[in-house]
């Protein structure tokens, strides 16, 4: 997936410097905060955030639109799925 600078997103997380589970964590509490179809850019510098990030995803609903990298960072785009449990 690719094309994050195409989207424009309703929130914006930085969590490079984070480990495992704190990427994740951030976007899940970011999410919880916002409305459904809304997207959040979750930048992360943790290699482990390819696997968990898509993972969080799938599992709580949301829609993962695009996964990039970008130099040392990675650049998730995730759009907030519709159901109210997170």
């Amino acid at each position: 997936m690719t094309g994050h600078a195409r989207v424009l997103p309703d929130r914006e997380v930085d969590a490079v410097g984070l480990v495992c589970p704190l990427p994740v964590l951030r976007a899940r509490k970011t999410l919880i905060a916002m409305k459904p179809l809304q997207t959040l850019r979750i930048r992360t510098s943790d290699p482990v955030a390819v696997i968990d990030i898509p993972h969080f995803c799938a599992e709580a609903g949301h829609r993962l639109v695009s996964s990039e990298a970008d130099g040392d960072t990675h650049v998730f785009v995730i759009e907030r799925g519709q159901s109210k449990a997170d």
